[in-house]
């Protein structure tokens, strides 16, 4: 009998792979990072084949690492970076342009002439998101209206787009299933949320042809056999997510108003609605957070662009530390900023503001101020950025949160997460398990395969590590914020 399941964790700056054993243990992990290609100032692009190479190699190298084979495997499950662009070529599977990342703001003049239009409500309406280059459709229109002769090889359905999920598939299936799940496909701006059909009225708003789109499929569910030359035998690919929607899975985040913040390059905070898509006013994605056994789980979202990236910026562009991990032991070398704040809105701001022109502000400097305090003004606005999301969240969803699960690797960093349960007055509550993206893959293969048999039993695995409570009065967190949101307002509509 087959004991393990392997994740596939396809992410933005790496790719990685897992092998859990049926306690949801970690057996072993491999990851290659690839190239990050920016041909111009917020454009950011990766190579295909470059995402395909690592992502099989590490595939083998963590079989090798877990000394085990393929046919020990009993599924494999995929969770990939969402928004990212790719097509390719269906006779040949060749990609026909690099992938356009979901960080890149090339398509921003068409989503703001989109807005113009007046078609934001719809937009809206139907896929639960704003109209902003972050999304794959504007990315798919830019690319066959940019490629000569794309566009008719699209509608002749000579030419497919995906997802980064969706390409994964269809090279580990060599090419028989064009498929993505609900929800990778409800972040293309493409998806009805409420039917889980592709819409033809944004498809002939955004001029997406309907013959290069994959076929949508529950997060769990056997979609397939690998072929056997990819790992060594035909394993069932049994499970597909968005990595921040895999994360919310596994981190059991299985009742209505449960919610989880990952830290990692931006930070993603996702609160399960159940069954009912909460509309958004103020700022926040509707999003489908997965299907299961033909039942649909929503989620509210918020996103925000630059979180752990800010301690990259200390690092290679200021030269501030030169290692990550001595961010905190600076941090803690001062009590406070002193009232020194920094808005790292280094590619504008996401949820709530969705300002593109936002740009990076340092502000409250004095002669005092010295790199301790920058640091632990870099480290505070990963927290004072979550609290903007999760204060507009619980207003909408009409819930009062009682812990924060967090995951990635920034909450590794303890004087991070006790500023985080300070700042929002919530317990904030780190899993013994942080590899919560690629456990929630594996989750959904396994469910689909009857590795594990239910929701309760994955619920009843999640174990805490450690709880950080709220040690600071009222009046203290209050001021601080207030600080923040002045700082904000300083940074916005900077960039013509």
């Amino acid at each position: 009998m087959s004991q393990y399941v392997l994740a596939l964790d396809q992410g933005t700056t790496s790719s990685r792979a897992v092998v859990f054993d049926e306690t949801a243990r970690i057996v072993a992990i491999a990851q290659q990072e690839f190239e990050q290609i920016y041909p111009a100032p917020g454009h950011v692009e990766h190579d295909p084949e470059a995402i395909w190479e690592t992502q099989l190699a590490t595939a083998r190298a963590v079989l090798t690492d877990a000394e085990i084979d393929a046919s020990d495997v009993a599924a494999v499950g995929i969770a990939n970076q969402r928004e990212t662009t790719v097509l390719w070529e269906r006779d040949s599977g060749r990609p026909v342009a690099n992938a356009i990342v979901w960080q890149s703001r090339v398509t921003a003049d068409r989503c703001a002439r989109l807005k113009a239009d007046g078609y934001e409500s719809l937009f809206r309406e139907k896929t639960g998101l704003v109209l902003d280059p972050y999304f794959s459709g504007t990315k798919i229109a830019h690319l066959l209206d940019e490629i000569d002769g794309l566009r008719e090889r699209a509608e002749r359905g000579e030419v497919l787009f995906g997802t980064v999920d969706s390409f994964l598939a269809w090279r580990l299936t060599g090419g028989r299933y064009h498929v993505t799940d609900v929800s990778n496909a409800s972040r293309t701006l493409l998806l009805n949320i409420h039917t889980l059909e592709w819409d033809d009225e944004l498809l002939k708003i955004l001029g997406v042809p309907r013959a290069m789109l994959p076929d949508v499929v529950e997060s769990s569910g056997v979609i397939g056999d690998l072929e056997a030359e990819i790992l060594g035998a035909a394993v069932p690919l049994a499970g597909m997510a968005g990595d921040q929607q895999a994360a919310t899975f596994g981190q059991a985040c299985f009742s209505v108003g449960e919610a989880k913040n990952t830290y990692g390059t931006g930070c993603f905070l996702l609160m399960n609605t159940g069954e009912e898509a909460v509309p958004s006013e103020g700022g926040l994605l509707t999003t489908v957070g997965w299907s299961l056994g033909g039942k649909v789980t929503y989620c509210l979202e918020g996103a925000v662009f630059v979180g752990g990236a800010v301690v990259q910026w200390l690092r290679d562009g200021l030269g501030l530390i030169s290692q990550a991990s001595e961010i905190e032991a600076l941090a803690a070398e001062c009590e406070s900023t002193d009232g020194v704040y920094l808005v790292p809105a280094f590619v504008g701001l996401g949820a709530p503001y969705w300002d593109p022109s936002a740009r990076g502000t340092l502000i409250g400097i004095t002669r005092g101020t010295a790199r301790p305090q920058l640091a632990r003004a870099a480290l505070e606005s990963i927290a004072y950025q979550s609290r903007d999301l999760l204060e507009l969240m619980q207003r909408e969803a009409g819930v009062r949160l009682e812990g924060l699960r967090v995951d990635g690797g920034a909450s590794a960093n303890d004087l991070l997460m006790q500023f985080q349960a300070d700042l929002l007055d919530v317990d904030v509550l780190r899993p013994e398990i942080l590899e919560t993206t690629a456990l929630g893959a594996a989750r959904f293969a396994g469910l689909a395969t009857g590795f594990w048999e239910s929701a309760e039993e994955i619920a009843a695995a999640w174990r805490l590590e450690r709880q950080f409570s709220c040690e600071m009065d009222n009046a203290e967190r209050q001021r601080l914020y207030e600080g923040w949101q002045r700082a904000v307002k300083r940074s916005r509509d900077w960039a013509e």
